[in-house]
């Protein structure tokens, strides 16, 4: 725990205080929370648990660095001593050896560093952006009645499309769109084929790809342009770029990442065997279904053709014009009864509210709330003679202390000047002092010019 000292207040760290401190900062600090480093590798040491510990030094300085195991399963080459390498992870300080270290999250050989900096920096941004959300994946029309493919005209990737599916679904045209895949233009003419397919309408799924190759080989779909371009397209957008370990922008912004062209040409055809076969099933599910419902409608219909009420339809309708008839008739005479009872209930009514009067009620309540209204009128002018009364009385007596009348008869009051102190003895007062003098019609403004006490010590 951290104590001071009594004398000057200084804190006095423990040692574990003290790295943990450091170590707060450290993982606190914006720039040391994600940096990218390029060094050589020594002292490396591949741990029985997967984890990956290493020193990264220059010619002038190293520090040590650790690379979990759930990190460098993605890596793409085995790490050795000597090798310059560009990683990037975050700073933070071991705290049972109190050393600073490089926490490695991603690593690549420094030949391909800047490369890969840019991708790994438009990757992140884009995730930001929503590029890559799931949600914006569209689905892959069933059995697409054009393909458009977008690649190099005459390379090996055309012709395993055309092979896999003219194979699969020889009933599908495909449309190809011819691009350089590479070079100082290929991005933007990629990003251009994309459009163009959407503003055409031909196709119902484009493929998007190339053979394999290096960083710099594949970068045309690594640029932006062709990212936002598959990421604004209608038509569902299939990334074949590359083989299976190569990973570009554009498989993560495409509606499906393809592992080569050929699964991509096999995930847009269905197999026509398979199809055919799949048809054959769905008719002979409907052929049974036809033939149940044609048996259950037929036994149905004997069942029917069996009722008595549709051998002879006419007794049955004789029967129901009978039993309307008497119907009818219950109607009729639950009407009857029923207005014979409100008539009779209508005539109680009616003779009880003759018996009690209502007219002669209400004149007799109106004449009883006059009666009582100039009762009232009586009661209140009478109390409010009484409470004048009282109140003349109280003025009177109110009127025969008040100060104001004393002062008629000759009486004054004397005030501070501009004050509410009233002077009750000439020791109040010195000669010169201000003082206002109340008298019973209005104020007097007054100046001491000399006091005299007298001898007793009672004011005059």
């Amino acid at each position: 725990m951290l104590e001071l000292l009594e004398e000057n207040e200084r804190p006095i760290f423990s040692v574990s205080d003290l790295v943990g401190y450091l170590r707060m900062h450290v993982e606190e600090d914006p720039v040391l929370s994600q940096v990218w480093v390029r060094g050589e590798i020594s002292n490396f040491h591949h741990h029985h648990r997967g984890h990956m510990y290493f020193t990264l030094k220059d010619e002038g300085s190293k520090i040590r660095a650790v690379m979990f195991a759930g990190n460098n399963r993605r890596l793409r080459f085995v790490p050795k001593d000597g090798d310059d390498v560009l990683v990037r992870g975050y700073l933070s300080v071991y705290e049972r050896d109190g050393q600073v270290q490089l926490y490695v999250q991603e690593m690549q050989p420094n030949g391909v560093g800047e490369l890969y900096v840019a991708f790994q920096q438009l990757k992140d941004r884009l995730e930001q952006e929503g590029l890559f959300d799931p949600a914006h994946k569209k689905p892959l029309p069933f059995y697409p009645r054009r393909v458009g493919v977008v690649t190099a005209p005459g390379g090996a990737v055309i012709r395993d499309i055309i092979t896999t599916i003219r194979r699969r679904s020889p009933n599908i045209h495909i449309l190809l769109h011819p691009v350089p895949v590479q070079g100082d233009v290929a991005a933007r003419k990629i990003a251009a084929a994309i459009d163009h397919f959407n503003e055409c309408g031909e196709v119902d799924v484009i493929i998007v790809g190339r053979g394999g190759g290096s960083l710099e080989e594949l970068w045309a779909f690594n640029e932006e342009v062709v990212a936002r371009s598959i990421f604004r397209s209608r038509i569902p957008v299939v990334s074949a770029v590359g083989h299976e370990t190569d990973v570009t922008i554009a498989d993560f912004v495409a509606d499906v990442r393809a592992a080569t062209p050929t699964a991509a040409a096999e995930l847009v055809s269905p197999r026509w065997e398979e199809l055919r076969d799949r048809l054959a099933t769905c008719q002979q599910r409907l052929v049974n279904a036809m033939h149940r419902r044609l048996h259950f409608s037929r036994d149905r219909l004997e069942r029917l053709k069996k009722r008595s009420g549709l051998r002879q339809p006419g007794s049955r309708l004789i029967q129901y014009e009978q039993r309307l008839d008497d119907l009818v008739h219950d109607l009729l005479r639950a009407m009857a009864s029923r207005m014979r009872d409100g008539r009779r209930d209508l005539e109680q009514q009616a003779y009880r509210l003759w018996v009690h009067r209502p007219a002669e009620r209400v004149r007799e309540y109106r004449a009883q709330l006059q009666q009582w209204k100039k009762n009232c009128i009586s009661h209140m002018q009478q109390r409010c003679r009484v409470y004048r009364g009282n109140w003349e009385r109280l003025v009177d007596q109110l009127d025969a202390l008040s100060p104001l009348r004393v002062m008629r008869r000759g009486y004054s009051l004397v005030y501070r000047y501009r004050g509410e102190e009233l002077i009750r003895s000439v020791r109040q007062v010195e000669p010169g002092d201000l003082l206002d003098v109340r008298v019973a019609d209005g104020r007097l403004q007054c100046q001491v010019w000399k006091k005299e006490e007298s001898a007793d010590g009672g004011d005059e």
